[in-house]
């Protein structure tokens, strides 16, 4: 008894178990918060689009990973914050991947590690001459566009959630994905979240804080000026179709008929081209002849060709295609693109050998989609002077997509979607904003064409045309497109912003190594003590 009384109050003068569970609650309060921190840009996008708040929902984060004790802990604040934000923008996926959200968000949030740690020691150079301040506010923004870049490849999820695509109603901010495209935008934002990030924690250089803010804004409305919307060379009149949601095992067919309905219901109405959304018809259309002859008759009846989407296995070719088919009033006209950018585990599952069990815990494609090899401008319009650049679902989320149409002469750029597995979730609302983005930077009119909302239309500038087609609706509706050819300086000049943000940070890189080269290693040898029998013993004394 007296042994384990004595060990307890051994036990109780030594403060290192309390210590321990402090840094415990510490570090799990600290990861909470760079997981919260990381989500917060969300709230940016559609549906609560409060694209405002992009402009300092970085700031937490960025003082969090400023005040990280050492690298490895920004890096791990990084890793958590990116995990939150995956988690943030991504979180209608939840009811199809189920628990393994959770692993893509992780794999993907460990892409912002490196910038985690990019922050905290480029802040901490801040602390030095305003200039310094200045450059941390290019650094930080292109470190974070190399994260966008590399997680916007189609393998690793695709562009879905870029910080600049939040200011899609902005028309300013339009203006600027003119000239740099999406890439440039998220260069401004996360700019504006450096400055103010300055500005709070680094006193000493507030003056140069407060002007990188002034620099933004005297950029953003220099762009406005300079990059002006595109003068309209006459309208284009499109229909768009939308037969809402319809289920059950005859669907495809009752879904036809549907948007057979809606399709009539223009035929007075003088348009130009009538576009059906993604997976509207579910037969291919040289084994289903009689379907071919039912769009043909539609397309006599309204007086243009009908763009409508083909989900199914191919006659010609083996596997399941999703393609984009002209139908004109003498059937199919032989346009026809065969979409090449697949959503991963929606339309096939990657590395299906090693990640085939998701099929049982979510909702993954069974059977791998196959994909075209080209893109396609296709002909339409009444004469065939209406060239159309087609693109599938995902496939508006790439902006090279659209750049590369643009500089194939496309006048008009369609998407054509589904989004009822998300219905009511924040998807539809989002990707149908990506179509102005996507005007914009090309400078050409843009229609978001879906199966049941939300679609939508888009002028030259990028700006709405008319009232959208919400989830709620099984409608038809008419768009007066205006036409532009002025070429864009991003169709012209292509993703020079991402290359500039690889010249800052290689830059500084090569700053940093030949700053360590030039700084000489501290002496590590240990030099004897003088002392006066020491120096009398020596030789020579």
């Amino acid at each position: 008894m007296r042994l384990r009384a004595g060990l307890g109050e051994v036990a109780s003068t030594r403060p290192w178990a309390s210590r321990r569970g402090q840094v415990w609650s510490s570090r799990w309060g600290r990861g909470a918060a760079a997981v919260l921190a990381g989500a917060l840009p969300a709230l940016a996008f559609p549906a609560p689009s409060l694209w405002w708040l992009a402009y300092g929902a970085l700031v937490p984060w960025l003082l969090l990973l400023r005040a990280a004790p050492t690298g490895r802990r920004a890096a791990l604040d990084g890793w958590l914050g990116g995990t939150g934000f995956m988690l943030a923008v991504h979180h209608w996926l939840m009811p199809n991947l189920h628990v393994f959200i959770l692993v893509l968000a992780a794999l993907l949030g460990l892409l912002w590690a490196p910038w985690g740690w990019l922050v905290r020691w480029v802040f901490r150079e801040a602390s030095g001459t305003p200039g310094r301040a200045l450059l941390v506010c290019a650094v930080v923004p292109s470190g974070w566009l190399m994260v966008e870049v590399v997680r916007s490849w189609e393998g690793l999820g695709g562009p879905w959630g870029l910080l600049g695509a939040s200011q899609w109603q902005v028309p300013p901010a339009l203006r600027v994905a003119a000239i740099g495209g999406v890439w440039l935008v998220t260069l401004l934002v996360v700019a504006v979240n450096t400055a103010l990030a300055l500005l709070v924690a680094v006193p000493s250089v507030r003056t140069a804080a407060v002007a990188a803010l002034a620099a933004c804004a005297v950029g953003l409305g220099s762009a406005a000026l300079w990059a002006a919307a595109p003068e309209p060379v006459g309208t284009v009149r499109v229909g768009v179709v939308q037969p809402g949601v319809i289920g059950g095992p005859d669907g495809p067919e009752r879904r036809f008929a549907r948007g057979e309905e809606l399709t009539r219901a223009l035929a007075e109405r003088d348009v130009d081209l009538v576009v059906w959304g993604e997976s509207s018809v579910g037969a291919d259309l040289a084994a289903r002849p009689n379907l071919a002859e039912r769009l043909a008759e539609l397309s006599r009846q309204v007086g243009a060709e009908v763009l409508v989407n083909v989900d199914a296995r191919r006659s010609d070719l083996p596997g399941i295609y999703k393609s984009s088919v002209l139908v004109g009033p003498g059937g199919p006209t032989g346009d026809r693109y065969d979409k090449m950018r697949l959503v991963p585990f929606g339309e096939y599952v990657p590395a299906r050998a090693v990640l085939g069990w998701v099929t049982s815990v979510g909702r993954a494609a069974d059977e791998d989609r196959r994909r075209g090899t080209a893109q396609v401008v296709m002909t339409a319009g009444k004469g065939g002077e209406l060239l159309v650049g087609p693109l599938v679902c995902f496939e508006s989320a790439f902006p090279d997509m659209s750049r590369h149409l643009a500089r194939d002469g496309a006048r008009l750029l369609v998407a054509q979607s589904a989004t009822s597995t998300f219905q009511d979730s924040w998807a539809p609302g989002q990707h149908a904003s990506l179509a102005a983005l996507r005007a914009a930077e090309t400078g050409r009119p843009m229609v978001h064409a879906t199966l049941t909302g939300v679609s939508a239309a888009y002028g030259p500038d990028g700006a709405r045309i008319g009232a959208p087609l919400g989830t709620d609706r099984s409608a038809a509706a008419v768009y007066d497109l205006p036409l532009a050819t002025a070429t864009t300086p991003y169709v012209r000049f292509g993703d020079w912003p991402v290359w500039a943000a690889l010249a800052v940070l290689a830059g500084v890189a090569g700053a940093a190594g030949a700053r360590a080269v030039r700084t000489p290693a501290p002496d590590s040898r240990v030099r004897p003590a003088r002392t006066a029998r020491g120096s009398a013993g020596r030789p020579g004394h």
